[in-house]
């Protein structure tokens, strides 16, 4: 049996609006592509979109309910609408009243990198310890975190949500309305450069998590990264009295004694309260050794079962585009291909060059980086692109491809024989990648999601001769 979500009558006592008939709802859906039987759609309008054209289709589709601000005539409505003044709000009162309802632990996540991949990560080894709902995606902005709270279950035992953003003030709106128990921050980077002045101006912004924290909340920071004492710092101001770290550094809490790092996992030994335990990781990298910790401690602070947890970590794959690989079947031979096209920073690529230089090649195989531009990093742009002949070289990469104007910088400081090609964009850059692979190869695709790489992830797939091309492999977690 289903589990009513949303009533209408609860559904207006939130938002201060009018229902002009009853309904129940099992989900909410702001886009009709996606919507199934049963959902509340609300109408948001955006600065490209509006919502209310898609009213009568998502009805059509088998939506209870649909949330307005305009009807076309609200004194003789035969439709079921929930009438308010501004959708987006009516979505924000919501999902103050879903997360208001709810008895669950609730964990928030947000961090430069790994996001997502830990998001994912904790959704699984919680769920195995009790009913865990989980952000889908990357729904972490100010309109898919009221979405991704309004669709809490009201039996939900965790809940897990990612937080983002790019610019300062972003996420204590967001926090404020998760109001987590366990705050957790994966790293600090100089990601999203060009809207700070400083990686402490970037510390600052992820700090406004801390803003939301519940009475005695707990935050889980990476006592590795360069912005620990900032970040326990800014905490502590902020009235957080409970710090769990985690890393490499003899003084974490949830510290790795010892890693043995192979092409498809990783082996962990890591001690937490005096206790020494063992664990698999079945996505390699040691920024995953990292993340795994961050999870970790995250399962300890909401009273779960951490030794159990690590053993779920074995059976984890990565998220789509984050560096989910398969083999592409050719006439001849295959090849590996990792898709990690959704994001790029500095710090991102260099980790999955790391676990490129791990994989397996045939017997007349190349490892192969096709890699696109990272946005947003300000002035200094040119050189952290050109910075990446580093690792490139460090991971014994055969041939780069490129696309993009500030990976042209990097592309011309390349050796010769490193050089597989360069175009303006994706697209061009596509058919060139396509051509070159040959059976034995291991590819690896990244770059940020505005570079639309996936452009590249796709051209290679079709050339898949069983049309299996999409079945993953665990081989890379992804930032």
């Amino acid at each position: 049996m289903t589990v009513a979500l949303w009533i209408s009558s609860e559904a207006e006592a939130a938002t201060g609006g009018k229902v002009t008939h009853d309904w129940v709802a099992t989900g909410v859906s702001i886009d009709t592509r996606t919507l199934v039987p049963g959902d509340l759609f609300v109408a948001i309008e955006g600065p490209n979109f509006d919502g209310h054209k898609f009213v009568d289709d998502a009805l059509a589709k088998g939506a209870v309910a649909a949330v307005v601000s305009r009807v076309r005539d609200p004194q003789n409505s035969e439709a079921s609408l929930l009438i308010v003044e501004d959708t987006l709000k009516a979505l924000e009162d919501l999902a103050a009243a879903s997360r208001a309802r709810s008895t669950a632990k609730i964990i928030a996540v947000t961090g430069s990198i790994g996001k997502t991949g830990t998001k994912e990560a904790l959704k699984e080894v919680l769920a195995a310890q009790g009913e865990t709902y989980a952000t889908e995606g990357s729904l972490n902005n100010h309109w898919g975190l009221p979405l991704s709270l309004v669709r809490l279950p009201r039996t939900a035992k965790f809940g897990v949500f990612e937080l983002g953003m790019n610019h300062p003030g972003e996420i204590e709106p967001l926090v404020k309305l998760a109001r987590p128990h366990v705050a957790l921050i994966t790293t600090i980077e100089a990601v999203h450069s060009a809207h700070f002045d400083s990686i402490e101006d970037i510390a600052d912004a992820k700090a406004e998590i801390f803003l939301g924290l519940e009475a005695d909340g707990v935050a889980i920071l990476n006592r590795d990264n360069s912005q620990f004492s900032h970040l326990a710092a800014r905490a502590k101001s902020m009235g957080v009295k409970n710090i769990i770290s985690f890393g490499a550094d003899a003084a974490a809490d949830f510290r790795v004694l010892y890693f043995e790092a192979e092409a498809d996992s990783s082996h962990v030994t890591a001690k937490f309260a005096e206790e020494t335990f063992e664990y698999r990781i079945s996505i390699p990298g040691q920024h995953w050794v990292k993340n795994s910790l961050g999870v970790l401690g995250s399962v300890a602070a909401v009273g779960g079962d951490i030794v159990a947890a690590a053993t779920v970590l074995n059976n984890l794959s990565p998220p789509r585009g984050r560096g989910r690989a398969c083999k592409v079947q050719l006439a001849n031979g295959e090849f590996t291909l990792i898709d990690d096209s959704y994001n790029a920073s500095p710090v991102s690529v260099a980790a999955a060059l790391s676990v490129l230089g791990r994989v397996g090649v045939g017997a007349n195989g190349r490892r192969i980086a096709v890699l696109g531009d990272m946005l947003e990093l300000g002035a200094d742009s040119v050189h952290r692109h050109q910075s990446l002949s580093v690792p490139l070289r460090e991971n014994k990469i055969d041939l780069v491809f490129t696309a993009g104007a500030d990976m042209a910088a990097l592309s011309d400081i390349l050796p010769g024989e490193m050089q597989g090609g360069h175009a303006d964009n994706s697209e061009q850059l596509a058919p060139v990648v396509r051509s070159a692979v040959r059976a034995g190869d291991a590819v690896s695709i990244k770059g940020s999601a505005g570079s639309k790489m996936n452009v590249v992830v796709q051209a290679l797939l079709a050339l898949d001769a069983n049309n299996v091309g999409n079945a993953p492999l665990a081989v890379n977690g992804g930032l």
